[in-house]
């Protein structure tokens, strides 16, 4: 694996270069990472040459760009081949050669100071035909911490009678499951590596956003979801799915009729805090925790 590295000399990222793009580290400078890697995935050899037919996707780890809805094989384009980077101090751009598909796609990194990064998602389509796509923007996190996401904002009734948000489930969505918490305010799943089955929830809020709590830090990204649009997934702007090996904090762009020539984008803001200290799985520990990162509680 052949890397690129963006730095302020609080935080850094890690770029592949021979596959992607993805962003394979992401962590305070000298720290932990806080992105899942899986080192069989990552050699060398698990990289065809340029010539290659591409044949399988590997998981590999880390920060991608997929493409939603979820289908087989399009989505698991495998993103094998080299990518080429383009960079400044403070900025850098990953863009992989075009897919099979006819589908391109793109990594925008800019550091923003303050232990936060801003991360554009561009998809084009190089094809001769429309499609109909939602960029998905998938981080893999590291195995042991606790993911967390949040619900608009809560009322009282009669005071707001109207339906504020889908919760989406899929055939295998549990709701008994042990790694689950469900509060008046927020959604939190524990990855644990003993407990190997998936488990996955969605749901749409405006201000969509996804922690992970790992060893004292947050790792935080956010986005803005667009009402009065059509978003994949039964409306979800905002996935959480978790297994055995990692814990997935998932968003999503409304789905675009997407021309040839035409492109999207699709924006997130990352950051890291420190300390990060949760008493508990409660409404009043989980804000505590959540008060000074950003999001809309």
């Amino acid at each position: 694996m052949i890397t690129e590295r963006l730095s302020d000399g609080v935080i850094e990222l890690d770029v592949t270069r021979d596959f992607g793009p993805r962003i394979i580290r992401f962590g305070f400078v000298g720290g932990q990472n806080h992105m899942l890697t899986i080192p069989d995935e990552l050699q060398t050899d698990a990289t065809p040459a340029p010539d290659t037919p591409d044949t399988t996707f590997h998981c590999r780890g880390g920060h991608r760009l997929w493409v939603a809805p979820e289908l087989v094989p399009g989505t698991y384009y495998p993103d094998n081949h080299p990518v080429d980077i383009t960079r400044t101090d403070r900025t850098l751009t990953a863009t992989a050669p075009t897919e099979t598909t006819g589908l391109q796609k793109q990594l925008h990194i800019e550091l923003e100071g303050d232990a936060r990064v801003r991360i554009t998602h561009t998809l084009w389509n190089r094809s001769a035909w429309p499609v109909e796509v939602s960029i998905w923007a998938l981080t893999m996190m590291a195995p042991g911490g606790l993911g967390i996401t949040g619900f608009p904002p809560r009322g009282t009734h009669p005071e707001m009678l109207p339906p504020t948000n889908p919760l989406i489930m899929w055939a295998f969505s549990d709701f008994t499951d042990p790694r689950l918490t469900l509060t008046r305010r927020f959604l939190a799943l524990q990855q644990n590596p003993a407990i190997q089955h998936p488990n996955k929830f969605g749901l749409w809020n405006p201000h969509t956003w996804g922690a992970y709590l790992l060893h004292n830090e947050l790792f935080l990204k956010q986005t803005t979801a667009l009402p009065n649009t059509h978003y994949p997934d039964h409306g979800a702007s905002f996935e959480i799915w978790v297994n055995g090996t990692t814990l997935e904090l998932e968003t999503l762009s409304p789905l675009h009729t997407l021309h040839p020539g035409a492109s999207i984008t699709h924006t997130e803001h990352w950051s890291l805090h420190r300390p990060a200290p949760l008493a508990s799985l409660t409404d009043d520990s989980l804000a505590r925790l959540l008060a000074t990162t950003g999001p809309t509680l």
